[in-house]
């Protein structure tokens, strides 16, 4: 318990210091948002604002990791640093897509295909390390493992989750806070199920409770620092996390529901984030089936920007979503081990 309060309030720290540093080092070379031309009139003033500051989240979460680790313990695991190492490799894919769309000026970064290939290979050395270093099951999970193996098929499985949920918090990541604050309640969620795991290793397989503490810690320092660049994204946002960030914190989290077998659990405690990618789809399937838009702009919450609502409005309400997603994912969780014989 003390690494993991050590690693939250440490990362916490390191962002509220580190993140104006990073906007200060990003705005003296320029490296501002750009704004699609499409979208609504009133991001029109965020043209400008320093972009990229995801990488004050990944270095805040993995100097806080490797600290809390190092000095209380445990033992540097590889579950823990899988998910460390995702979180970097992931950012590292974001940032090469955020520096292209700075250099060439407009909001195209790296294309579908070498997106993907960067995701495909972080995913497969994510999937190696899982099944034969830190002997995950290649089952798929809801609340532990399910009767389906995926076998050989394991590694495409982690791809797709991998960029499927990266994808999904980059679409949410629209609005002035809105993917971080989000994003700090899933971590939240994690440092609970990962914990509780560890104190109840009866409960769940030796290939989960090896690695739960050190994947808590990891999701701990998460958490601190996500919380500490909300202070300067909020809105008014003073930087925003690119894909730098929303990609490394939307791989991490599908490393953790990977390595606490809770993959299919993750659809419902980062409910939001489905929510705005199934916003997306309908809307460009409607559009080629029909011709037709279901919403005015897609992802959601520009939807309801074009209907009138105020941004602090959406934010603050899509945060209550977030949040009753996170308390009924974690009320599943723990249902779940009430009904497998725990005691409340």
């Amino acid at each position: 318990m003390r690494s993991i309060l050590l690693a939250a309030s440490l990362a916490l720290v390191l962002s509220l210091i580190g993140t104006p540093v990073v906007i200060r080092f990003f705005r003296s070379r320029g490296y501002g948002q750009l704004i699609r031309e499409d979208g609504p009139r009133s991001h029109f003033v965020k043209r400008g604002t320093p972009t990229m500051g995801g990488a004050a989240i990944i270095l805040s979460a993995v100097i806080a990791y490797l600290v809390a680790t190092l000095l209380l313990g445990p033992r540097l695991s590889p579950g823990g640093l899988l998910v460390m190492g995702v979180l970097v490799g992931m950012g590292m894919v974001g940032f090469v897509d955020d520096f292209l769309k700075i250099r060439r000026k407009r909001n195209l970064g790296l294309n579908k295909t070498a997106k993907f290939i960067g995701q495909a290979v972080i995913a497969v050395i994510f999937a190696f390390g899982a099944e034969y270093v830190a002997d995950t099951s290649t089952n798929l999970s809801f609340i532990g493992a399910t009767g389906i193996d995926l076998g050989p098929f394991f590694a495409i499985a982690i791809f797709l989750i991998f960029s499927g949920f990266s994808n999904a918090v980059n679409l949410t990541d629209g609005l002035d806070g809105l993917a971080a604050g989000t994003s700090a309640l899933v971590f939240g969620a994690y440092v609970v199920i990962a914990f509780w795991q560890f104190r109840h290793p009866d409960f769940y397989s030796a290939g989960v409770t090896i690695h739960a503490n050190a994947i808590a810690i990891a999701a701990a320092a998460a958490l601190g620092a996500t919380l500490g660049f909300l202070w300067w994204n909020g809105p008014p946002a003073k930087i925003f996390m690119g894909d730098t960030g929303s990609l490394a914190i939307g791989g991490m989290l599908a490393a953790m529901a990977v390595l606490t077998e809770t993959e299919l659990l993750l659809v419902i405690i980062g409910g939001l984030f489905v929510v705005e990618t199934l916003s997306v789809i309908a809307q460009v399937a409607s559009y080629r089936l029909m011709h037709r838009r279901v919403f005015k702009m897609a992802p959601l919450h520009h939807h309801f920007e074009l209907v009138g609502w105020r941004e602090t409005t959406i934010i603050v309400r899509f945060w209550i979503v977030a949040g009753l997603a996170v308390a009924f994912g974690l009320g599943l969780f723990y249902n779940d081990f009430l009904a497998s014989g725990g005691i409340g």
